[in-house]
């Protein structure tokens, strides 16, 4: 028998205590985090969200076995958040739309869940209204049978089926209410309840488990009280992934006792905040440089280009590079060059003559 073949399935249970002795840390945990996010400066921040919300749709593709270009993925957020940021590419309409779903669900985190605004996820995931070499129904809850299976044709083995789909559109009514109206969870443990909910609903053809996951997004947004996104939980997801596929495999075959799913979903979320220090390298190198330079006086075209060293858009710094990034004459960008090494911010490489490069002297800077 599968979960939601039981009597009020929806009524889920847990061992209350044991849940709430491991999310209280792991709330802490994420309030110790926001607050050391919101001392690097808006600026800093804005980086930071571009490179983790980059990240989480990358690897909530990469689950489904879909790979995405992270570079159209970076470009794409920033262009739609008004980021001034190098080395912008162009990106596919697809990858837009993905951008777009990711967006709306964590950028208007506070705005009511809706089968339209759910469709509108779904459409721009499959734009073409196929999925592979199949056509699938698309803005729209599923009218077939669904089933999870895995192997070879003619040796599937089937992991779940879910519910039937002249039954998909009040379930999910009955989620969807649950979501907008519900006060009394908190918003974290929400979250997770929600993601377990969605996917053993599977009320779409394809591409539930990345709209679970941005529906995953958007509540904990809502835990922060926060648009900005300081850690993706696809990318602990990814790296656990056969953990993830079985956690949630054993519960939609449980007696409706989510504990286990529960301490799953709180310990990945206790990981991706402590991956933040690793996904966040370049933004977090970037601020301690300026940190420990606060009192140096730079023109625009120095600030750019420093940082785009820390950003690794190209490899040995030359005077031809500078002049040809900053938009400016070979002697300006020598003057540049020579301030900034007498700033003791660049050093001259070993290597001279037509070769002379540059590189930045860095020092580290404890921001706990």
């Amino acid at each position: 028998m599968y979960l939601h073949q039981r009597k009020n399935w929806w009524v889920f249970r847990y061992d209350k205590e044991t849940v709430m002795n491991k999310l209280g840390p792991v709330r802490a945990k994420q309030g110790l985090m926001l607050g050391r996010m919101q001392s690097l400066g808006f600026d800093f921040q804005d980086e930071a969200m571009l490179a983790n919300m980059s990240l989480e749709l990358v690897r909530s593709c990469e689950i489904e076995g879909e790979v995405i270009n992270l570079t159209e993925v970076r470009s794409s957020i920033a262009r739609r958040l008004g980021m001034d940021t190098a080395g912008l590419v162009p990106a596919s309409r697809y990858i837009d739309g993905i951008v777009e779903m990711l967006l709306d669900a964590t950028q208007h985190y506070d705005k009511p869940v809706s089968d339209e605004r759910l469709f509108g996820w779904h459409n721009v995931l499959f734009p073409t209204g196929r999925s592979g070499l199949y056509a699938i129904e698309v803005g729209k809850y599923r009218s077939g049978e669904m089933q999870v299976v895995s192997g070879p044709m003619g040796q599937e083995k089937v992991h779940y089926e879910a519910p039937k789909p002249e039954l998909v559109p009040e379930e999910m009514h009955r989620l969807i209410n649950w979501v907008n109206d519900d006060n009394f969870t908190d918003p974290v443990l929400k979250a997770g309840i929600a993601h377990i909910w969605f996917v053993s609903i599977h009320p779409f053809d394809d591409g539930n488990g990345r709209i679970s996951r941005a529906m995953t997004e958007m509540l904990l947004a809502r835990s922060e009280h926060s648009a900005k996104r300081f850690y993706s939980m696809s990318n602990e997801m990814k790296i656990l992934q056969k953990e993830y596929y079985d956690i949630l495999e054993r519960t939609q075959k449980s007696d409706g006792d989510i504990t286990d799913w529960l301490l799953w979903f709180l310990g990945c979320f206790d990981r991706a905040l402590s991956s933040t220090e690793e996904t966040l390298a370049s933004v977090l190198a970037k601020a301690r440089f300026w940190e420990n330079h606060r009192d140096l006086v730079v023109n625009e075209r120095q600030r750019k280009i420093v940082n785009m060293q820390f950003d690794g858009f190209f490899g040995n710094l030359t005077t031809g590079k500078w002049a040809k990034i900053g938009k400016c004459s070979t002697d300006t960008a020598l003057n540049d060059i020579r301030y900034l090494v007498g700033k003791g911010v660049l050093k001259k490489n070993d290597a001279g003559g037509r070769s002379t490069s540059y590189s930045l002297v860095t020092t580290t800077m404890n921001l706990q």
